[in-house]
């Protein structure tokens, strides 16, 4: 007699693959802020600097935005914790001040 499986018997195996685009996106989300972070004008007249800044928190946002919708579908909640996506939002978040401050 063979006994059903239970439903959390694959949590491990789903988690794994779930983690990779979660973290893909993460690791984008972390290149560009930290692009956006290093990039400094030589002056108030370097709009090529400026334009890369904002591109690059622009690109932060749009990956931590993904990474977030991502983790929001429940089948994904249920499997991954808040752990897995707080690093893309506060990426995301630095990205929106860095943003506002100047970009």
């Amino acid at each position: 007699m063979t006994h059903p499986a239970h439903p959390d018997a694959d949590r491990g195996c789903l988690r794994l693959v779930l983690a990779v685009p979660l973290t893909l996106l993460t690791l984008v989300a972390a290149y560009f802020c930290w692009t956006a972070l290093t990039i400094s004008p030589s002056g108030s007249w370097d709009d090529d600097a400026y334009a890369g800044i904002v591109l690059s928190c622009v690109l932060t946002i749009v990956a931590a935005a993904a990474a977030t919708g991502l983790w929001l579908l429940p089948s994904v909640r249920r499997v991954m914790g808040w752990g897995w996506v707080v690093p893309a939002l506060l990426l995301g978040v630095v990205a929106g001040v860095r943003w506002g401050l100047g970009g």
